[in-house]
């Protein structure tokens, strides 16, 4: 890391004064992400009465992380009361909270994850990676759903019987027979 002073030429007046730059390796954009997510978190814990420390938290303490988000939301989710529920596209402004969106708390739990065990946490102990989180995942996702009136549909597999050599020589040869034909 080199720390350098330098003129700032887009500041207006700026013959002057100088800014104090970090130069680090670039980090991507996910990194980026993931490692502001994380100082987020960390702060959130740091904010509790009383403080609770990265061991000390379980998946209580992210469900409560995760609800505390959604006053930051940006999408608008319709209550079972409100005359716009299940409307994909309403007509007109209503009441109903921003929420955050699913995708986006689904997004954050995976940099969250992958986070904890990058700072030394196990897989096994990873509060992110709970059965408590993903069925709230699924019952933010299946309540966004219907409150917006489009349905998340399961996609189907399509599971293929793998058969023995055997079967399939034996399949051939049963298929391939032509009846036998009695001569008068």
């Amino acid at each position: 890391m080199s720390t350098e002073a330098r003129k700032d030429p887009t500041e207006a007046g700026s013959s002057s004064r100088t800014t104090t730059t970090t130069t680090t390796a670039a980090l991507s954009r996910y990194e980026s992400q993931k490692r502001r997510d994380w100082n987020t978190f960390g702060q959130y814990l740091k904010n509790q009465t009383p403080p609770v420390s990265l061991s000390q938290c379980n998946c209580n303490h992210v469900l409560e992380f995760l609800r505390y988000l959604d006053q930051f939301g940006k999408t608008k989710v319709h209550l079972h009361g409100c005359v716009f529920f299940g409307q994909p596209d309403p007509p007109a402004p209503c009441t109903c909270p921003l929420r955050q969106a699913w995708g986006s708390l689904d997004a954050l739990i995976g940099r969250l994850r992958a986070a904890y065990e990058e700072h030394g946490g196990s897989p096994e102990t990873n509060p992110f990676g709970n059965g408590a989180i993903r069925v709230y995942l699924r019952e933010v996702k299946e309540c966004q759903a219907k409150a917006r009136g489009i349905p998340y549909k399961k996609k189907k597999r399509k599971r293929t019987q793998l058969k023995s050599n055997d079967d399939d020589i034996n399949n051939n040869n049963n298929n391939n027979k032509q009846p036998i034909k009695h001569l008068p």
